[in-house]
C-alpha cells in the first residue's frame, strides 16, 4: 500500500514538472511573438484636394479622426511596421482610396495591440470640396468636425463611438454602428431629411420612420445610443 502511493505522488510530481514546463514554453512563444510585429514609423501622404473628388478608407483596429485643413490639400498621417500598413492611391476616377494590409503569421496575434498612438489616422481635407466621404473601422472611434460635402457622406464603426460636429451634405448621410453611441449635430433642418432609424439595445432621439424630405438620413446602431440634433 506504501508502494503505490509513493508511485503515485512520483506520477503527480511528473505531471506537474510536464505542465509547469508547457507553461514556461508558452509564455516564452508569446514574449517572443509580442515584438514580432515591428516598430512603427510615422508616415504622411498628401494629395491635391482640387484633384480628389471622393475618399474612401477602410481600416480595422483604427481611429480615425478627421480635421479640416487650412488649405486646399488632402493629408494622411498615420504610423506603420513592417506587419502592419496601408495601401493608398487615387484612381483615373479622382477616388482617394486608403485600406489597410498586413503581412502577419498568426504568431503575430498574440501579445497583444500596437499602442493607441500607432492605431490613429489622422486625415485633414478642405470643406466642400469633396462630392463622397466613406469611411469605415472597427475597434476604434469615428471623430469629425464641421465639415461639408456636396454629395453623400457614410460612416461605419464596429466597436466604436461615431462623434461629429455640424455635418452638412448634399443629397445622403449614412451613420451605423455597432458597440458604440453616435451623437452629432447634422447641418440643416429637421424638415430637410426623411429619415430611416433602426436601434437595438440602445435609446435613440430620432424616428424610425420620416418621408417626405429631399434628404435621406439613415442611422442604424446595435448596443449603443442615437443622438442626433438638427442645425438648421
Amino acid at each position: 500500500m506504501m508502494k503505490f502511493s509513493k508511485m503515485k505522488k512520483r506520477n503527480n510530481t511528473a505531471r506537474l514538472s510536464i505542465a509547469c514546463l508547457c507553461i514556461l514554453f508558452a509564455a516564452g512563444m508569446l514574449a517572443g511573438c509580442s515584438s514580432g510585429s515591428g516598430e512603427f514609423q510615422k508616415s504622411s501622404y498628401t494629395a491635391d484636394g482640387t484633384q480628389v473628388k471622393e475618399i474612401q478608407i477602410q481600416v480595422r483596429d483604427r481611429e480615425i479622426e478627421v480635421a479640416l485643413s487650412q488649405d486646399q490639400q488632402i493629408s494622411l498621417e498615420y504610423a506603420e511596421s513592417e506587419k502592419e500598413g496601408y495601401s493608398i492611391s487615387v484612381s483615373q476616377d479622382n477616388v482617394l482610396t486608403m485600406a489597410a494590409k498586413n503581412d502577419k503569421n498568426w504568431t503575430d496575434y498574440f501579445g497583444g495591440k500596437a499602442d493607441a498612438a500607432n492605431r490613429k489616422i489622422l486625415l485633414r481635407i478642405p470643406s466642400g470640396l469633396l462630392s463622397s466621404l466613406t469611411l469605415s473601422t472597427t475597434n476604434g472611434d469615428l471623430l469629425l468636425p464641421a465639415l461639408e460635402v456636396t454629395g453623400s457622406l457614410s460612416l461605419s464603426a464596429n466597436n466604436g463611438d461615431i462623434r461629429f460636429e455640424k455635418l452638412g451634405v448634399g443629397n445622403a448621410l449614412d451613420l451605423k454602428a455597432k458597440n458604440g453611441d453616435i451623437r452629432g449635430t447634422v447641418a440643416g433642418s429637421y424638415e430637410e431629411f426623411s429619415i430611416s432609424c433602426e436601434s437595438k439595445k440602445g435609446e435613440s432621439n430620432l424616428p424610425s420612420k420620416k418621408d417626405g424630405a429631399p434628404k435621406a438620413l439613415t442611422v442604424a446602431n446595435n448596443n449603443g445610443d442615437i443622438t442626433i440634433e438638427f442645425a438648421g
